[in-house]
């Protein structure tokens, strides 16, 4: 069985499935995990790979580690999606955090994660200072207090996937994240591909600019996905720039292995430059 996938408009990615795993369907996609050649075991979402056993730790990394290292006492955490656990498993890799909140729309793919994807979660969906909300992420954030979280992971689709997507990375939604926020709070975002979709990239980035006073962005190329994966990372009172002296630090003193993420490797992103056609 082959999948061609959509990298960009005008990329195309083949890859080869050894063998299908599992599925299953909800009210808003297609779930399946697959062992997928030279990628190992992996979740599709609508035939779009999310996640596999070879590179995912390289995304959920870069999307979670440097904001909670940024901040020096991260206690409590907002994950916006993030269905296969992953990044909630990041999360609680620090042993400062008391609450996780994971908000995410689709209960199946939770409950498909749970049950076939304890490779990826390892079991973050049980740990007791997790709590797993299923709505709607804009939905949740419009209601939840003000000043209450100290990060806010933003782990949801592309801002280019579809039309659903795009209001969750405007401006006023980032304003509505501040709310939620404490005063001293960090969001990190995925914010697509810079290089294959520039405009929407920096749609994000003007989103995020428009409510915090430091910014900072990186980008790394994920195999499987074919592509440049910007992340940007967003306070009113840390800049990662500035800051990563922490991150060795950090990383020591709350007892963190990583297989990517460290102050070097973090230094370099950051000073690379964003990419554009």
């Amino acid at each position: 069985m082959i999948i061609i996938e959509p990298a960009s408009r005008y990329l195309k990615l083949l890859f080869k499935v050894n063998t299908v795993l599992a599925t299953s369907k909800s009210p808003y996609q297609e779930i399946v995990f697959a062992e997928i050649d030279g990628f190992g075991r992996s979740l599709l979402l609508d035939k779009y790979i999310q996640s596999t056993e070879r590179d995912e730790y390289f995304y959920h990394e870069l999307l979670v580690q440097p904001a909670m290292l940024l901040h020096p006492n991260p206690e409590k955490v907002l994950i916006l999606g993030g269905g296969e656990g992953a990044t909630l498993r990041e999360v609680l890799k620090h042993n400062t955090v008391k609450e996780a909140v994971m908000v995410d729309i689709d209960s199946i793919v939770v409950e498909f994660s749970k049950k076939y994807l304890e490779h990826m979660h390892q079991g973050s969906f049980h740990d007791p200072r997790a709590r797993v909300i299923i709505m709607d992420g804009k939905e949740y954030v419009k209601n939840a207090p003000s000043s209450y979280f100290d990060v806010v992971i933003m782990d949801l689709t592309d801002p280019y996937g579809s039309d659903i997507a795009k209001p969750l990375y405007s401006p006023e939604f980032f304003a509505e994240i501040k709310r939620v926020m404490k005063s001293n709070g960090v969001v990190a975002t995925q914010a697509g591909s810079s290089y294959f979709f520039p405009e929407e990239y920096k749609y994000v980035l003007n989103s995020v600019s428009k409510n915090f006073k430091h910014v900072a962005e990186y980008w790394f190329w994920v195999p499987s996905f074919g592509l440049n994966v910007n992340f940007i990372v967003g306070s009113d009172a840390y800049c990662l720039d500035k800051e990563i002296v922490v991150i060795d630090k950090r990383l020591s003193e709350r007892g963190i292995k990583t297989k990517f993420i460290n102050a070097r490797i973090l230094e370099g992103l950051l000073k690379i430059g964003v990419i554009y056609p």
